[in-house]
């Protein structure tokens, strides 16, 4: 929209909740949950993440779309015109300018990512990887990743199929996207757990996973699962100020963050319960951190009966899993450029897009050509870090943390309890009570102590 013209919204409240699950539900939690589960301990650590959703993440994701809903504003300002509005500063803008500049960051890493997944569904479905020896699985990753043109190619072919579909608007391009993607995961996800149960190791998978085992409880497993509830909810990132800036009146805000962490936790046990039966099946270790699944999968997929199916099947469930995050991912930029900036939702779609993938080659070039370039070498904390791990560093450990401590500060502390009230009117007053409590003290303390283990 250009300027004057009148804020885009939603079709209807079903299509908010697809947006919102579809903007949140990604590869963090199918690709990152299960890695970070089998390198802290499995039970210990899905159970703290679960709390972490509903008692941490649930109420961010309240005040983002409280702020989003209020100002109708693109995210930049959007915390800005309600604090004006009850005569505070316009500084505030500070929590949607932040939010928007770890999104763009972690978007141009993110769809790098993206990029390999879409690569080794092509690879599966081809062929490339049946029959390799574990080695040579392993092996295949490396290559793939030294070739900058080939990941760059890959990288450039994820971020225009983002681009295209934003470009077609918020009810032609997300919504149907989302409408789309929401069944496709799915039934993908149900297809390979399915498969996953009645072939693979379920006893010890599922023991690793679900059984309780408290002794492996520890201060930074604590952290580690809450810095994954940010991560998979998407707090802190300004997708949920834009997408709650296009929410209806009469909207459960409550309502609409439970949907969203509970799909979130929903999908993340899945994840679990699809992988690690596969994983001891074949002998594999669950502890293999972010290789888990680009090196320890694809040697299950290279030896089980039906592996190039199964293993298609895998890594079009993860191409999905990463197209409407990244969708809502560049949503505050675009929404920016369109308010501030006049552009077409078109021009502003392509501006985005194209800004995401020129900082995402520096992560491309970091597995490659800049793979011993440590652009931060003089900061002690991060002087081993090429630019792919200082733009994680930065955005997921900094910027988010930060902003996330302001929304608790300005929801919960600058703002009239009028707001709260107004804003979650369709909501009890014991709940509306809970989520200010949870804003006020809980959320800062638990974000505080995740800032500090990211700094020490």
């Amino acid at each position: 929209m250009r300027k004057g013209s009148g804020p885009a919204r939603w079709s209807s409240r079903f299509a908010f909740y697809l947006a919102a699950v579809g903007a949140a539900v990604g590869l963090g939690s199918i690709w990152r949950f299960p890695y970070l589960t089998g390198t802290n301990g499995g039970s210990a650590f899905i159970f703290v993440f679960i709390l972490a959703c509903l008692a941490i993440a649930t109420p961010l994701l309240v005040a983002e779309f409280m702020i989003g809903r209020r100002s109708r504003r693109n995210p930049p300002e959007a915390a800005g015109e309600v604090a004006t509005s009850f005569g505070r500063s316009l500084a505030w803008n500070a929590i949607g300018i932040l939010g928007t500049v770890a999104t763009f960051i972690i978007m141009s890493y993110y769809t790098v990512i993206a990029g390999w997944v879409m690569a080794y569904a092509w690879k599966c479905a081809s062929g490339e990887l049946t029959g390799l020896t574990r080695s040579a699985v392993a092996g295949h990753f490396h290559t793939f990743l030294s070739s900058p043109l080939r990941v760059g190619a890959w990288h450039l072919a994820f971020v225009a199929l983002v681009g295209s579909i934003s470009a077609r608007g918020v009810n032609r391009g997300i919504e149907l996207a989302n409408r789309i993607r929401a069944p496709g995961l799915l039934i993908l996800l149900l297809i390979l757990v399915t498969y996953a149960l009645t072939t693979g190791d379920v006893t010890r998978g599922l023991t690793f996973a679900f059984a309780p085992d408290f002794t492996k409880l520890s201060p930074n497993v604590v952290l580690a699962a809450i810095g994954q509830a940010f991560y998979a909810t998407g707090v802190g990132m300004a997708m949920m100020l834009a997408y709650g800036a296009y929410v209806p009146r009469g909207a459960s805000l409550v309502r609409s963050a439970l949907v969203i962490s509970g799909s979130i936790v929903l999908v993340s046990l899945l994840a679990t319960l699809m992988i690690f039966p596969l994983v001891y099946q074949y002998g594999l270790n669950p502890a293999q951190g972010a290789d888990l699944v680009f090196n320890v999968l694809p040697t299950a997929f290279a030896e089980m009966p039906g592996g190039r199916i199964v293993g298609t099947l895998f890594f079009l469930l993860l191409v999905l899993a990463a197209l409407t995050p990244s969708l809502a991912g560049i949503e505050p930029m675009v929404a920016w450029l369109e308010q501030r900036r006049g552009l077409s939702r078109s021009k502003a779609s392509f501006v985005a897009a194209a800004s995401v993938w020129a900082l995402g080659v520096g992560s491309v070039l970091s597995f490659n050509a800049w793979a011993h370039w440590h652009p931060f070498a003089g900061v002690a904390r991060m002087q081993t870090m090429t630019v792919f791990d200082a733009l994680d560093f930065i955005s997921s450990n900094l910027l988010l943390p930060v902003g996330a401590l302001l929304t608790c500060i300005f929801i919960g502390w600058r703002l009239p309890r009028s707001l709260v009230d107004t804003e979650l009117q369709e909501e009890t007053t014991g709940t509306r009570r809970m989520i200010l409590l949870l804003l006020r003290y809980i959320c800062p303390i638990a974000i505080a102590a995740v800032l500090v283990a990211a700094l020490a």
